[in-house]
């Protein structure tokens, strides 16, 4: 059984810093494209960032919204995949999501992932 678990939400002040971690069982995803997306209230499901792990190299993309604030990284010894949330804004104010997918293409579409973890909150105060 296939579980992606997050971890990390909660309230900060705006300016302040989260780090969410994604750990994933029941199989490696070592070959997998894995993304973090996040749900605003009343919004859809929007796309953060994401990463591939080709072995040689780490390919990443981000949304313009959290470019140059957030940073992706993954542990793959350790099947985890984390989020660095820096100079967050309320606008951040969103349940986050780490997702995977059975390929490395990255892409930003969230219906091309095959497994979610259950979501994280995450509230910025003004």
């Amino acid at each position: 059984q296939v579980q992606l678990v997050e971890s990390g939400g909660g309230l900060v002040q705006a300016g302040g810093s989260l780090r969410l971690s994604c750990a994933a069982s029941g199989r490696s995803f070592r070959g997998y494209s894995m993304g973090w997306f996040r749900q605003g209230p009343g919004k859809e499901r929007e796309f953060v960032a994401a990463i591939k792990w080709s072995g040689l190299n780490t390919y990443y993309d981000y949304a313009d919204s959290v470019k140059g604030r957030f940073i992706i990284s993954r542990d793959n010894p350790k099947n985890a995949m984390y989020l660095q949330m820096n100079s967050l804004e309320p606008e951040d104010t969103a349940v986050y999501y780490c997702a995977a997918r059975k390929t490395m293409l990255v892409t930003r579409d969230p219906h091309e992932y095959d497994y979610w973890g259950q979501g994280t909150q995450v509230t910025v105060s003004s």
